[in-house]
């Protein structure tokens, strides 16, 4: 899980790896192979961040760029009132926070929140 800065300087080292990349690809042969892996690391950063999704979040609040709730799942005050609590509780091993998991009963989704 990345906080926006990470992401952001992430973001500007992986372009800067395909810049220079290409650069090199473009003084000759001999620096094209290096220009080649750099550039193909930096295509990786970014297809990386890209992809990458924070722990326990819905796709909604991963698109809104909500911010992360404790132990990377949903703030509580964020949810809407059709999800309820359940029993259901976990630690996550990356954080120790313990979770609890909240269901909308009707569409069997779930969301994730730090138990107080």
């Amino acid at each position: 899980m990345l906080s926006t800065t990470t992401r952001l300087a992430v973001g500007v080292v992986a372009i800067l790896l395909l810049i220079a990349g290409l650069g090199l690809i473009a003084v000759g042969p001999i620096a094209g192979v290096s220009g080649f892996w750099v550039t193909l690391m930096g295509a990786a950063l970014l297809i990386s961040l890209a992809i990458e999704r924070n722990r326990y979040r819905s796709e909604d609040a991963d698109r809104s760029f909500e911010p992360v709730g404790p132990g990377g799942g949903e703030p509580s005050s964020d949810l809407e009132p059709r999800f309820r609590p359940t029993d259901e509780t976990f630690v996550d091993p990356t954080s120790g926070h313990r979770m609890r998991v909240y269901l909308d009963r009707r569409t069997g989704e779930r969301r994730y929140v730090a138990d107080a």
